[in-house]
């Protein structure tokens, strides 16, 4: 199979990296664009970053990433998080940023915006999320990496969690993902091969509130950079290749104060008749092309039906065998897609599971959006 050669020759850039910046710093500002990919472009600090208050608001094109028309088309860079930069090292670091308009507004596509609110608003209930990242690598061309030539691999059986060649693909960019974000202080707490060769899992959180967003978000910019270097592409398609393979999901973990308490379950069984009621508003915002991989089939429930269970991996949100033993803990929404938004999935979750908030409506900031695009931006090509 024919390779790419279009790779970061990261052995001549490595000499390049050890020279002194003579105090300066440089800060790569990360923003989501309008097709639910990542963007960055960097700025020189002149002194070390120690809090939020050191970075400055910025601003960029927004004509050119579907976030804003021709004619107004600046739009400004709010950080809201930074990390240490696991790529240039020293006091360089990667900053999360909102994107805010002129007028003072959220950018249509801001939805850690509306998120927050209504985790703010929420937080003595104490959520907290973990998130299952699962995603596919891809050769240059676009096929599974690995795979033969316009041709499949024996079927699914021996690769979830497997080990040596044929059974595994990439396992260099996994490791050097993992150890990216373990550096740069990203609460990863796993990561292993999944059901479908070439495609694989990382687990982010615990984490509190919004701050699963915002690491879930860093971290697929890590491997987006990480497979830049190895010559891959990361796909976060919910069903990468039809027929009898696995989908890719974002499976969500969810707990409150209360469901962690003693007696917790009640708490538990009470949340999914809420989630149940909500059904259409949830999948809405659980990514795009999520109903070619909820079919009932590859350990997914049905699109268009809620239903839970316990030890149920074929059910719309799953309930751990021992949280049900123990009567606390979590559940398991196993409904979102592997392209969801994190900040959407955790907003609506808390929006459903304890209100709504004035000024923030998760399902209808996302309905709102996708008129901005069809009416005054044009369109740029999802990743």
């Amino acid at each position: 199979m024919a390779e790419s050669t279009i790779i970061s020759n990261t052995a001549n850039l490595e000499k390049y990296l050890k020279l002194d910046q003579k105090g300066s710093i440089i800060a790569e500002y990360v923003w989501i664009d309008g097709s639910n990919g990542l963007r960055s472009k960097c700025k020189t600090l002149t002194k070390k970053v120690s809090s939020l208050k050191d970075l400055p608001e910025w601003n960029f094109d927004g004509s050119s990433t579907g976030q804003a028309p021709g004619d107004n088309s600046d739009v400004y860079l709010r950080p809201v998080a930074y990390y240490p930069d696991p790529f240039r090292l020293g006091d360089n670091v990667l900053v999360m940023c909102e994107t805010w308009m002129s007028d003072g507004k959220p950018n249509a596509y801001n939805f850690r915006h509306d998120a927050a609110v209504v985790m703010e608003h929420h937080k003595a209930h104490e959520f907290w999320f973990g998130l299952e990242q699962e995603y596919t690598l891809l050769d240059f061309y676009g096929w599974p990496y690995g795979w033969p030539k316009n041709g499949f691999p024996a079927p699914q059986g021996p690769y979830y969690c497997g080990v040596g060649t044929g059974k595994v693909f990439c396992r260099d960019i996994v490791e050097a993902h993992y150890k990216a974000c373990l550096y740069a202080g990203i609460q990863i707490s796993g990561t292993n091969a999944e059901v479908m060769p070439a495609q694989w899992e990382y687990q982010v959180g615990p984490c509190t509130g919004i701050d699963l967003g915002d690491q879930l978000w860093m971290s697929r910019f890590f491997l987006h950079r990480v497979a830049e270097e190895f010559g891959a592409k990361v796909t976060f398609a919910p069903k990468p290749i039809p027929g009898d393979w696995n989908g890719a999901g974002l499976h969500t973990n969810v707990s409150t104060k209360e469901m962690r308490a003693e007696g917790g379950l009640k708490y538990i069984e009470a949340a999914m008749e809420k989630l149940a009621e909500r059904q259409a508003e949830h999948m809405a915002v659980y990514g795009e092309d999520n109903q070619l991989r909820m079919t009932g089939k590859h350990e997914t429930a049905s699109y268009d039906k809620f239903t839970w269970g316990v030890a149920n991996r074929g059910a719309s949100v799953r309930v751990n065998r021992q949280v049900a033993e123990e009567k606390k803990g979590y559940f398991e929404d196993r409904r979102p897609a592997s392209n969801a938004d994190p900040y959407q999935i955790t907003g609506i979750i808390v929006e459903t599971l304890e209100g709504k908030v004035e000024g923030a409506d998760m399902a209808k900031k996302v309905a709102e959006a996708d008129v901005v695009i069809q009416d005054t931006i044009v369109p740029i090509a999802k990743p």
